[in-house]
Formats: C-alpha cells, structure tokens, sequence
C-alpha cells in the first residue's frame, strides 16, 4: 500500500513539475517580450530627451499644460513594469501549460484505468483535432487492438482447456473402469490398452497442432526462396491414400510459383488446408488445388466439394476450435485448428486469404504470397 502512494506521489510530482516548466517556459516568452516592448519604448524616448537641450528647448516643441516625464521617472516606471510583469507571466503561464496539459492528464487517467483492467473504457478525446488528440484517436485503436487480443486469449485457452480436458477424462475413465473389473482377463485388459493408446494419440496431436499454431502466430524466422508447386507435389503425394480411403479425388493444376518464406511453415498451411479439404468432404468428392504466378504475387488455391456452407459462418471457421458440427465435437475427426494454422502462416508471412463458400457446397480458399524477395518487416 505505501509503495503504491509512494508511486502514485511521484507521478504527480512528475506531472506538476512538467507544468511548472512549460509553465516556466510559458512566463520567459511573455516576460522577454514584455522586456522587448520596454525597451524599444523607453530608448527612443530616452534618446529624445537627451538630444533636446535643456537650456534651448526647440522651438517646433509642442508644449504640454502638465509636467512631462523625465527619464529617471521613465526608467523607474520601466522597472516597476517588470517586476509587476513577473507574477503575471507566471499566472498566465501556468494558465496557459494547464491548458494543453488537459488532453495529456485525460489520457494518463484513461489509460491507468485501462491499465488496471477495464479493457473497454476509450479516451474519445473529441474535438479539437490537434497532436494530442490524434495520439488519443491511436491509443483508442491500439486499446482496440489489446482488447481483441485478450478476448482472443482468453477464449482460445478456455477452449484448448476443453479440448485436452475431454481426452484426458476419457482416459482416466477407461483405466478405472479396467483396473475395477476384478474378472478382467487379459483381451479386456489388452483391449483397454490399445483404446488407451488411441487416446493419448488424439491428445498428442492435439498438442502437435496447439504447438504449430502458436509457431505461426510467432511470426517467420527465416526466409527461404520456395516453389509453392513443389510443396504442393509433396503434400498431395503424402495424402493420396487418405484421399482414396475416404472415396476424394485429389487434382492438381500447378505451375512454377516461386516466393519466399518459412518452408516448414508454408508446408503446415499446405497440408492443413488439404487435409480439411478432405476431411470436410463426402464420398466421390472433390479436391482441386491450384498454383500460379500473376505480377507481383503467387496464388496458392484449394477448391472442395462438401456440404453447404452459410456465407456468414466462412470467416468463423479461420478461429480455433470452431467448427461447422458441434455434434462431432468429441470425436476424432479434426480439432478444429487447421484453418486458424492457416490465418496464422498467411498474417506471418503478410499474405493475403480469401475463403468463399461454393454455391454446390465445399469452400474455396486462396493464399497469396509476394512474388520473389521477402516483403518488409516491420
């Protein structure tokens, strides 16, 4: 608690003393110029009077009926004037510093709230449109930014949570249920063990696919001058045969697409976008994957048939753990992380996604990369 005053005393004192020296600053401008103004006053009087003889007044001199005003009298009245400007330089001063302070002190008051756990509150500075307020407009956008990460966080680890949690019960269940059956011979026993088996499979590639993830949302360490239709070959090599159990024909139009980037991470985007386009399809279906070179950037597409898809639930599906059949929820059949592997590579390498939903059902989704040299980082 006193550490806290003690920090919350020397942020005041940090915030007065800065208005004490704009404040400063503020009354030595007024204060010169008042000294400027005296001066350029009192020196061409003072410069009359002593080119007028005292003895031999000129005789173009207009007389006054009173006294007039002598130079020591100009020059003490010069001298009270400055020091009576003193005080008001200061006051207008600190006037004037705490003016242009207000917008700095509402964004250090916005933002400790923030800090401190209110995600939702802005700034909205308003008019008028000035340096503060636009570094306001920017913090408001970056507290945007910071919320939407934290949901994203948060709503991410409630879900992994949930996934691993639901093997992990199943598991305990099914060795409880073994070691409580006093009659269980050993084919009850081995038949457990290979179900106990197939559990921890399903959680390590879970956590394989959590691990990838968090991989590519790190962003790209190295860049490598690639051919996406080599990748390509390779990936559709390796799953011709899960294409052929489940009855999907695999169709490649591929030509030269050469890009730079992480090659074990674009081989990720690759493999998850075909193994969704063949896990979310139906017998006798379809998969086509494409790529090309056009300008300044490579296209990388994968086409597949399927079920319809609702046009307002395609960018859903780039979100971990969602997935278009909750019912399938506890089974094997994907966790619902390949396509946000995919968003993650593609925002790493600053490509661009485009996903469609076909009018006959299925998705098509398309990846473009920069053609040749890495783009820049910032």
């Amino acid at each position: 608690m006193t550490s806290q005053k003690t920090v919350t005393t020397s942020r005041k004192l940090a915030r007065r003393s800065l208005q004490t020296r704009l404040a400063l600053a503020y009354a030595a401008g007024i204060y010169a110029a008042g000294v400027l103004v005296l001066v350029f006053v009192a020196v061409p009087l003072a410069s009359i009077d002593a080119a007028s003889p005292k003895d031999h007044p000129s005789s173009s001199a207009i007389t006054e009926s009173g006294p007039g005003i002598s130079l020591p009298q100009l020059l003490t009245g010069s001298a009270v004037a400055l020091v009576v400007l003193i005080p008001v330089a200061l006051a207008l001063g600190w006037f004037v510093a705490g003016r242009f302070l207000r917008p700095l002190r509402a964004i250090t008051a916005t933002a400790r709230i923030i800090s401190a756990g209110d995600l939702h509150r802005r700034l909205a500075l308003g008019e008028p449109t000035d340096e503060l307020t636009e570094l306001g407009h920017t913090l408001d956008d970056l507290f945007a930014r910071l919320q939407a990460a934290f949901d994203a966080q948060r709503h991410f680890v409630a879900n992994a949570s949930h996934e691993l949690r639901t093997p992990l019960a199943g598991l305990r269940t099914l060795l409880e249920v073994a070691l409580a059956d006093p009659d269980a011979d050993p084919e009850t026993l081995r038949a457990a063990c290979q179900e106990a088996l197939a559990l921890c499979g399903h959680q390590e590639r879970l956590v394989q696919a959590l691990l990838t993830l968090a991989t590519s949302e790190r962003g790209v360490t190295r860049w490598d001058t690639l051919d996406l239709a080599h990748i390509v070959e390779g990936v559709l090599a390796s799953r011709r045969d899960q294409a052929t159990r489940k009855g999907v024909d695999l169709a490649e139009h591929l030509t030269p697409a050469a890009t730079t980037g992480d090659p074990r991470l674009i081989e990720s985007l690759v493999t998850n976008l075909v193994d969704n386009a063949i896990r979310h399809n139906h017998a006798d279906g379809q998969v086509t994957v494409t790529t090309q070179a056009s300008g300044t950037q490579v296209a990388l597409t994968v086409a597949n048939s399927g079920p319809v898809i609702p046009d307002d639930q395609v960018q859903r599906l780039f979100h971990p753990f969602q997935k278009l059949a909750p019912d399938r929820h506890g089974s094997h059949d994907g966790y619902g992380l390949g396509l946000a592997i995919v968003n993650a590579v593609t925002q790493a390498h600053h490509a661009t996604l485009t996903a469609g939903a076909r009018p006959e059902g299925g998705l098509s989704i398309t990846v473009r990369f920069a053609n040749g040299s890495p783009p820049n980082r910032p």
